[in-house]
């Protein structure tokens, strides 16, 4: 029964694998043309993270895969009706990196209000300015939250102590509000929240969700903060909204391409453009990848399949 790990991942994954009676094959840096020549009917599973698809094509040549493990959250590369439709398992890790997703989010946000970053930038240069750099507190505002999954619930976990409102919305949960989170329409997010911090899947339906008129509705000019999918915001709005003063400032940990090196010129424009301003933070996609959640995910998956 072999296994075939496409990802980095903790050596406790492998570890219960083998003693599972898997034959386990770790190729961390596989690319999809190599791991299409590698799959044969004798593979029973399949980890992956966020590099490769799982299509038709991978599905069919792999005839008796039993299951497909997912290190982290996100199916975006799945083509998850295809996969089930051949009776094949798939589970995902989302609660061994919700709370590191969860913290990043709220560190980049803190960042921001106090200028941090910025201000570090300039006392390096031996420039010294403290009303310039004269920050906003966390207390009071109102946090407005999209999508109200693991890492949604997770962020709004670590804002507790802050002495903030926050207001959540979910197309398909409801009934989680209570004392100090209120379920609200993405219409009252967008004009009340000092803070919008995105946490959906990459869909069809989320693709560019984070679009021109997105932004253009905000009232309150907010933080933005992305620790989703790069894709989940349009960059070119993201910085229509910075120019414009639609938003105070935008943490990014995710890019709509990750893969600098394939950058073109407009592009590369883009990226320097946002990373030369004072008032936003980029992250190479670290969110959910702490230390601890390297571990987490792993045993996340052991658990769900039963291995422990």
């Amino acid at each position: 029964m072999r296994v075939i790990v496409t990802a980095k991942c903790h050596e406790y994954l492998q570890e219960k694998l083998v003693q599972g009676g898997y034959e386990v094959e770790y190729h961390p840096k596989i690319t999809y043309p190599e791991l299409l020549e590698m799959v044969n009917d004798d593979v029973v599973g399949i980890v992956i993270a966020t590099s490769i698809k799982v299509d038709k094509v991978l599905v069919d040549k792999a005839s008796k895969l039993l299951w497909l493990a997912r290190l982290g959250s996100g199916l975006d590369l799945v083509d998850i009706a295809y996969v089930e439709s051949k009776g094949i398992k798939i589970i995902s890790s989302p609660e061994g990196n919700c709370d590191a997703v969860g913290e990043h989010a709220l560190a980049m946000l803190l960042g921001l209000m106090n200028k941090i970053h910025s201000s570090f930038d300039e006392v390096k240069k031996h420039i010294w300015l403290r009303d310039a750099n004269r920050g906003w507190e966390l207390g009071g505002k109102t946090v407005g939250i999209v999508g109200f999954g693991n890492t949604g619930r997770a962020f709004a976990r670590k804002l507790r102590g802050f002495d903030v409102t926050i207001l959540a919305h979910d197309k398909y949960q409801f009934g989680f509000g209570g004392d100090s989170i209120k379920e609200a329409s993405l219409e009252q997010v967008l004009k009340y929240s000092d803070v919008i911090s995105m946490h959906v899947p990459l869909t069809e339906e989320t693709f560019h969700y984070a679009n021109h008129a997105f932004f253009e509705a905000m009232n309150q000019k907010p933080f933005f903060i992305n620790a989703s999918r790069g894709k989940v915001h349009d960059t070119k709005a993201v910085i229509d909204a910075l120019k414009n003063g639609w938003i105070s400032g935008a943490a990014l940990d995710v890019l709509e391409n990750e893969k600098l090196n394939t950058y073109t010129a407009e592009e590369l424009n883009d990226l320097d453009w946002l990373a030369s301003q004072t008032n936003t933070i980029l992250t190479p996609h670290i969110a959910g990848y702490s230390h601890e959640a390297f571990y987490k995910m792993s045993k996340v998956l052991v658990d769900k399949l039963g291995l422990d």
